[in-house]
């Protein structure tokens, strides 16, 4: 991508609706599926959420970029959304704090944004008539063009994106004198849960999405995690067999949102693509042990199947999200084994859900 000041840009649904912005300074392409995310603050957190990947992100908030970015701010090495369409971008940022603008950030991990997007009308649409594929392009004057490359780019149903953004080789987090050992399989994992983790005396090894149980096994971890990532759960395979062995073996295993949803499947229960998906940082759940809400925050267009979860003979619905009444947590009743459909790391406000991390310590310590 160039530089260019301000150009005309577009957002173009695969349905063939088409509405109009502005580039933030950039010319370009970006395709993926589009989806909008309701919090008020953290976008540079949305943003390099590896669950994100794939994904052209609109930004409900009507201000993005008005405090800047700061580098520890991040949950990946890198900006992880497709694309940003939003409202009113800042080109000035006010917080004292912060390390740079929105917009060189951009710039640097050279992804497109576009503002002066009728967000409103935008997000109403998508909720009206569901996710789907959409570009957003600075090449205003090549409408039927896009449409053919569009219509080229694969449906996120059945799409295993986890390869895409995990680690490579299996890498170490914390401090390796702690307590407890944790293994964890990188399906797109936030750094600000291996933090959580750290926090309570716990050392990691973070494995690639496709490391089988016999290696994460090999380091004689005390629990197991899998965690977030981006795309259809059904097709992580290796990521199933590797739940179905630790479930086998009783020993303790902590799954969030993705993981969440392979503890499913290893457990028979089928998963779904949602109509619109849960994308925010104030969304209403109930733990059903304790009567009490939490705030959470939530990034997911996928949820397990709840007839099937109720009909399991082993599993029990832990957490429900009070929206729409979805399956946001199961427990094994047999087993050392929990997980949960939002991110307890990621606290905008509220620590509500922080309990879950020292509930999988409290899991470890009782094996």
């Amino acid at each position: 991508m160039k530089y260019n000041k301000r150009d005309k840009a577009l957002v173009l649904l695969s349905d063939g609706t088409i509405f109009y912005g502005k580039s933030i300074g950039q010319s370009g392409t970006a395709f993926g599926e589009v989806c909008f995310n309701t919090g008020t603050t953290g976008y540079q957190e949305i943003f390099t959420d590896p669950s994100y990947f794939g994904q052209i992100m609109v930004a409900t908030n009507a201000h993005i970029g008005n405090y800047g970015t700061k580098e520890d701010e991040v949950e990946s090495d890198s900006i992880k959304i497709s694309g940003l369409i939003c409202k009113n971008f800042s080109f000035n940022y006010s917080r004292e704090a912060a390390d740079d603008s929105l917009q060189n950030f951009f710039e640097k991990n050279n992804v497109l944004a576009i503002s002066d997007v009728d967000t409103r009308a935008l997000v109403s649409y998508i909720r009206e008539n569901g996710a789907m594929n959409a570009v957003i392009s600075t090449d205003v004057d090549n409408i039927e063009g896009l449409k053919e490359q569009l219509a080229k780019v694969p449906q996120m149903n059945g799409l295993e994106l986890a390869s895409q953004v995990s680690t490579k080789e299996p890498y170490y987090y914390g401090d390796e004198n702690a307590t407890y050992k944790i293994a964890a399989l990188d399906l797109g994992i936030k750094k600000n849960i291996l933090r959580n983790l750290a926090k309570r005396d716990a050392y990691i090894k973070v494995f690639p999405y496709n490391a089988t149980f016999e290696e994460m096994n090999e380091w004689n971890p005390d629990g197991y995690f899998l965690s977030n990532g981006p795309g259809d759960p059904e097709p992580l395979e290796a990521a199933q067999e590797v739940a179905k062995k630790i479930i086998e073996r009783n020993l303790p295993l902590f799954g969030i949102c993705l993981g969440h949803q392979v503890i499913a499947l290893a457990n028979g229960i089928s998963t779904y693509k949602m109509y619109n998906g849960h994308r925010g940082i104030n969304h209403p759940v109930k733990n059903l042990a304790t009567g009490k809400g939490e705030i959470t925050s939530q990034n997911h267009g996928f949820a397990i199947n709840r007839e099937e979860t109720e009909n399991h003979p082993d599993i029990e619905i832990s957490h429900v999200h009070l929206n729409d009444n979805t399956v946001a947590g199961i427990k094994m009743k047999s087993k050392n084994v929990f997980s949960v459909q939002y991110h307890p790391e990621a606290s905008p406000g509220p620590h509500d859900s922080s309990y879950l991390f020292d509930q999988f310590i409290e899991n470890i310590k009782n094996k």
